[in-house]
Order: structure tokens, then sequence, then C-alpha cells
């Protein structure tokens, strides 16, 4: 009987795992995770931290795995694997033999450069233990300094303010959300940080980061110390690698995969937050994106390639973010685009088109109260992925439903 092993018991992994039963594979299934909790959502940590603090919103139930015939090892690391004998070491000792490998393995907060490691006053954000720690500081009388101005920071900056603690938001570009998100919906994010009473400072250098004296000490480049009881180092995400590249596989900015998620290793796949892949409806660009979806279509689609279903990569990029009532939202991937187009939605919610030089619409960002811009987002969604090259006044046009031009 055939045994299929899956390194990493995230929102991937744990996909992956449930879609090989789904579609009716028979053989043995064994997922391995690191932490000692069953599969969990992760997006929450940030977005809904404000709640309390208690058990994370697991996948499924633990008894699910059991019923589902997944063999599900927590608390234990893969440190090892060898494509020639298709075996994987583990943590503990034991040895897994595998007909087929899925490298779920995700990826890892970046740490701050210099910065003491282990340190209670200087941390990041990437578990459920992290969140807990997070929201025993996030108090009223509390001061949370947070060394980035990306998604994960400012999520993090809205529930500290809601909880009541102070907040100084520290990024070293010109701007918040720099990568991905325009200027125009990345200003209205600031002004509202900003009227939350989020202390925001862009376009500032940090010297040190450090702990003195129970505080933690984030040293600028003017000379000014920022002293808080916490700090959150938030400067983004590296791709859990190491283990694929003992083994010999290609890396490409995370694991390299090809349309169907194979690596270059025999019967090794690998889906989610650790790989680099190409996008067809961007020409075949390789990407590596770092999101909830993607990492769960990607977990089914791994789970069909390791099937022999041969099913490519095929959907279009999309993000979220929530702070306070606002949710932002973009379809796609906007780098290239030399057209901006703005739609307004009704108070306070719009969204911007991007079309590149020959008309295309390649990405949609919105933004608005609650889910003002999601049926846009999603619409504009269809039309990218059917390569459209819609009519740069009706995108405009309040008169004009989106839907009318994906029937076009």
């Amino acid at each position: 009987m055939a045994h299929f092993v899956i390194l990493g018991a995230g929102e991937c992994g744990a996909r992956a795992a449930f879609a090989l039963r789904e579609k009716a594979f028979a053989g043995e299934i064994t997922l391995v995770g690191a932490e000692p909790l069953h599969p969990y959502e992760r997006p929450p940590l940030s977005k809904a931290a404000a709640a309390d603090a208690g058990d994370p919103k697991f996948i499924a139930a633990a008894e699910k795995y059991a019923e589902s015939g997944i063999r599900l090892l927590t608390g234990l690391e893969a440190r090892d694997f060898d494509p020639a004998s298709r075996t994987v070491m583990l943590s503990d000792g034991t040895a897994l033999s595998y007909d087929k490998l899925l490298l779920a393995t995700g990826a890892a907060a970046r740490s701050f450069p210099g910065a003491p490691e282990g340190n209670p006053h200087i941390r990041s954000l990437r578990t459920h233990h992290d969140a807990a720690a997070l929201r025993e500081a996030m108090k009223p009388g509390r001061h949370i300094a947070i060394i980035g101005g990306g998604f994960i920071g400012l999520e993090l900056a809205a529930t500290a303010r809601l909880l009541g603690a102070d907040v100084t938001v520290i990024e070293g570009l010109e701007r918040v959300l720099k990568r991905g998100v325009p200027e125009e919906i990345a200003h209205l994010l600031t002004e509202r940080h900003r009227a939350e009473g989020v202390d925001i400072r862009c376009g500032v250098s940090i010297e040190v980061l450090t702990e003195e004296d129970g505080k933690a000490v984030v040293k600028l480049s003017t000379g000014e110390a920022v002293e808080a009881d916490l700090a959150l180092v938030g400067i983004g995400a590296r791709p859990n690698v190491d283990i694929a590249e003992r083994a010999g596989l290609a890396i490409e900015n995370g694991i390299a995969v090809d349309t169907y998620l194979r690596t270059s290793a025999p019967d090794v796949f690998a889906a989610g937050d650790c790989c680099s892949f190409p996008l067809p409806i961007y020409g075949g660009r390789r990407v590596r994106l770092e999101s909830w979806r993607n990492a769960q279509e990607q977990g089914t689609l791994a789970a069909a390639n390791m099937l022999g279903l041969d099913e490519a990569v095929s959907s279009v990029p999309w993000f979220w973010s929530d702070q306070y009532d606002m949710t932002l939202q973009i379809s796609g991937l906007a780098e290239g685009a030399v057209l901006h187009l703005r739609r307004d939605l009704g108070p306070d919610a719009f969204i911007l088109f991007h079309l590149d030089a020959d008309g295309r619409l390649v990405a949609a960002s919105g933004i608005g109260p609650g889910n003002a811009v999601a049926r846009d987002i999603r619409l504009a969604e269809m039309l990218i992925a059917a390569g459209a090259h819609p009519d740069p006044a009706a995108l405009t046009s309040s008169k004009v439903k989106l839907k009318s031009l994906l029937a076009a």
C-alpha cells in the first residue's frame, strides 16, 4: 500500500491530507508538524487577535484526522530526507519511508539583525504561542513598538489599539505597505491608524534593537530611542527551505516547483509559502505567495498531482487584510501596470484597477468597510483570469456593471 508523507501541518499540509482522502486515495497518509497543536488557521493570529487568546481556530477537530485515516504526528521536526532511498528522518529518530512526499514547510518570521534571540520583550508573530504572548502585552497603559509597516504590523497595530495599548510603528521605507499595495490605499490606512492614535514613523532606520531593564529599546538613526514594553518584529518571512536544500533540491526564492508543484526530485512536491512556481496567466513569471488562500488551494492541487491528475496552477493571486472596520482586498499582481483607474463603490469604498501597456487588466486593489469591495474584487479576479482588456471608461463608471464586462 502506497505511503504519502506530508511535512508541515499548517493550512497547506492539512488541506492536502484531507484532499487525498476526498480524491479516494486509499493508501497511508502521515502528516508531520513541528508544533504540539494540531493544524490551525494562521490569519486569525493577527486579524482576530483582539478576541480571547484561548484555543486557535483549528482546521479540523483532532478526531477528524483519525476518522479520515490520517496519521498526525505533532511536536516533531523533519530533520532530513533522502530522495534516493525515499526516507524521511524525524527529530525523535523515527525513519519514515515514502512513495510520494509533499513539502508544506511554510515560512518563518525574519529576525531583526543583531537583536537578542529568545527575549520575551522582542517577539515576532508566526505561531499561536507568539499570539498569546502578544495578547498579554496588548493592555491599556502598555506600549507596543512594531518594526515594519506591512500587513502583519498594521493588523497588530489595529488590534493593540482596540485593546487600549499605545502603539508606535516604525517603517524604514517612505510609506507603509510599499510592497504590492497602491499608495492611495496605503495613505488612507495610514490616516486611519493615526486617527486611532497610532504613531506611524516612515523613512526611519533602526540602528539597534535591544532590551534594557525589562524594556524593548529601539535606537533610531536619528539618535532617538523608543522604549516599549514589547517590540514586535514584522519585517517579512523567509521560506523554510533548509531540509530541501540539504536534499539537493533546486531553490529559487523558495523550493522551485513547476506548474504541477513538482520539485526537482522524483515524486517530491512542494506547496504553499515554502515554494516558488511559474504563473501561466502572467507569462510564466515565477512567484512565491504568502497567503492563506494560496496555501489552501495549493494543498488541494498538490494532492491531485500526487495522485497523477496533472492539474496545473491556474488561480489568480488574492490577498486580504482587516484593520479596524476596514478590509483591503487585492486580486492579481500589479507589478508592470502602467494605467491605474479608480472606481468608487460608496462611502469610503473604492477599487483601483491596474492595466498593463497592452490594456490587459492585471490586478485590482480595493478597500472599504466590511465586505464593501468583496463582490467587485471577485469579478475583477474573474476578468484577470480571462485575460480581459476592458474599456477603461467602463471600469471607472459606476453605471457599468463589472459583470457585464465579464460577459463581454
